[in-house]
């Protein structure tokens, strides 16, 4: 990759370049960070006088006021998710350069009716419960990018030297190397790390059905052996699930979804390599031998470091008194800043390293964090409701929620209904997890979590990047629905499978 500015009318651009360009002549660096701020602070103030049409309930429990979250409450997430599946077909232009507000104005929304309605008490001398949840929901969020985000930078100045020719067991083999690599780096470490390489050694024959599997597998699927690998189960862990409780409990849960998926992924790749070569069009592909290699030291400890972080705040916050301060999330952030100034210039370049991704990503999900407080709130009061009686009623209402919502607090939010009025510490989890009753459920709710993350693209945070990342490299990527319809056609038989072996 060369050094000089690219020409936005150069044929061979890409699709991020051309953008880039075109956003130089629409004004100075600041226009965009303005117009998102202008946009929440118009969300604030409009929940902020919702107050004064929907008046804040409350109601009592345990002797406490609890504010009652009604329904009308969950529309800005449903009105969220209404464009991130929508508006691609209705404009897709319009909606590339405004995203950002309609998130942001969306989540302010939210925000500004909590911060102003709800003032009261979560617990005598305690915060108002709509700071109290709107504080929390920032800290998720922090602690979503301060990972994810990192991730994707410290992997930036790490490159993965693949060279081969991407056939249908190469890239099998591939993929099943990403699906345990989720395990040690996380699914977005594994995701960003292995993506470029991917798609490099499939030039000439890449479809969007290639990073679809990719997703289900690497960001997805690969990572429910440790707390490392998905955020619902480090959730979990902070919680007090035992560290290799998952790897002791869901190692045949992997080895039957990874395993389906990589034999159902092999038979579409062989069937697309078939279909190229009766078309004449693999000759347009180079062999190369087959060879691996993996450059910069400096990018590798600071990616051993950035998952070392994910244990900081288990061991630190009790000691140092720090119940509410994000810790292990800071030391990330921190982690990330140096291995982006102190990378070489050749690994940003080797991997056309950039922040459009993360920003895409980090701008939406802002208002999801936001959005969702009222969902999440509505179904922990209402969760009881729902007919869970039983371990496949858990597994199906967990994935299917992890689907929608993001799969991190849902999962938190199914556990506790497991747990009913029991409170939720490393004491009763041992408790629940040395009953077979509580060990079946909890496998439930995890593998619920994890898998059905992979159904959508807002189900986890990877997927979106994933999608951005390939984007960017002029890849023209399924559409909500029809991602969706792919994983029903694809994943969705496999889980299916899953909870016929392992929970039925």
């Amino acid at each position: 990759m060369s050094s000089h500015a690219p020409n936005p009318t150069d044929p061979g651009a890409s699709h991020h370049e051309k953008e880039g360009a075109a956003h130089e002549h629409h004004g100075p660096w600041w226009k965009d960070p303005l117009r998102w701020g202008l946009a929440a602070l118009a969300g604030l103030v409009v929940g902020a006088l919702l107050t004064f049409v929907l008046k804040p309930v409350y109601h009592q429990t345990s002797g406490h006021v609890v504010a009652t979250i009604t329904p009308i409450l969950v529309v800005p997430f449903a009105l969220l998710l209404g464009c991130v599946a929508l508006m691609p077909f209705v404009n897709a232009r319009w909606w590339h350069h405004h995203y950002p507000e309609v998130a942001l104005a969306l989540g302010g929304v939210v925000t500004g009716y909590f911060l102003v309605g709800y003032r009261e008490p979560v617990n005598p001398g305690g915060l108002p419960f709509g700071a109290y949840a709107m504080s929390h929901a920032a800290e998720e969020f922090y602690s979503f990018l301060a990972l994810v985000g990192g991730l994707y930078v410290v992997s930036g100045s790490i490159v993965v030297e693949l060279r081969g020719r991407g056939r249908p067991l190469l890239n099998t083999a591939l993929l099943a190397l990403g699906a345990v690599l989720a395990n040690l780096v996380g699914t977005t470490g594994a995701s960003v790390l292995l993506i470029r390489p991917f798609m490099k050694i499939n030039h000439g024959r890449l479809r969007p059905i290639h990073i679809v599997f990719f997703i289900f597998i690497v960001s997805n699927c690969g990572g429910c052996l440790t707390p490392i690998g998905d955020p619902p189960l480090y959730l979990g862990f902070l919680k007090g699930v035992p560290f290799f409780w998952t790897a002791e409990y869901l190692w045949q849960s992997w080895l039957i979804v990874n395993g389906l998926l990589l034999a159902i992924f092999f038979a579409v790749d062989t069937r697309l390599e078939r279909t190229l070569a009766r078309r004449g069009e693999l000759g347009e592909v180079q062999e190369h031998a087959l060879r691996l290699r993996v450059h910069g030291v400096g990018g590798m400890i600071c990616l051993a470091l950035m998952i070392g972080g994910v244990l900081i705040d288990p061991l630190l916050r009790p000691r140092l008194g720090l119940h509410h301060f994000p810790v292990g999330a800071t030391f990330q952030m921190a982690v990330a800043i140096i291995a982006y100034f102190v990378a070489p210039r050749y690994a940003h370049e080797a991997n056309e390293f950039n922040f459009g991704p993360i920003k895409e990503v980090g701008l939406l999900f802002a208002g999801i964090f936001a959005t969702m407080v009222p969902a999440l709130g509505y179904l922990a009061a209402n969760g009881s409701k729902l007919g869970l009686d039983s371990v496949s009623a858990y597994y199906w209402g967990t994935g299917l929620l992890s689907a929608l919502l993001d799969n991190a607090p849902t999962y938190l939010n199914f556990l506790q209904i497991a747990f009913g009025e029991r409170e939720m510490n490393p004491v009763t989890l041992r408790e629940f997890t040395s009953t077979v009753e509580g060990t079946l459920l909890l496998e439930a709710i995890s593998t619920g979590a994890v898998f059905f993350g992979a159904m959508t693209y807002i189900g986890n945070g990877p997927n979106f990047m994933v999608k951005a990342i390939a984007e960017q490299r002029g890849m023209k990527m399924p559409t909500f629905f029809g991602y969706l319809g792919i994983s029903c056609a694809f994943l969705l038989p496999v889980l299916v499978a899953h909870w016929a072996i392992r929970l039925l």
